[in-house]
């Protein structure tokens, strides 16, 4: 759990595959980076989160739980951990960046 509730059901929405629920939690003109490029977001997140089993637990939080570490693992790479950073607008997820930490 984090300090921030968009951020805690970001990641529950990821870690139970629940396609529906990550999007309705997204801004529509959200956006993403990962390793300091920007993605497609529908792209990157189907094959990275969803069609990967991609599960995200945390190891700790700053900026008032929207910049964590997290342990992530997915059935391509494996764990591996990464950072993940939110811009979080009235309770929705504009933007988030990821990548090797």
């Amino acid at each position: 759990m984090t300090s921030d509730p968009t951020v805690n059901a970001f990641i529950a929405a990821v870690n139970a595959g629940d396609k529906d629920a990550f999007f309705e939690l997204l801004t529509p003109d959200a956006t993403m980076s990962d390793d300091g490029t920007d993605r497609d977001l529908r792209a990157w997140t189907a094959k990275e989160i969803f069609d990967d089993n991609g599960h995200m637990e945390v190891e700790s939080e700053s900026d008032g739980g929207k910049s964590l570490i997290i342990r992530y693992r997915n059935d391509t790479w494996g764990e591996m951990r990464t950072y993940w950073r939110f811009v979080v607008e009235s309770g929705k997820v504009s933007r988030f960046e990821t990548g090797q930490a």
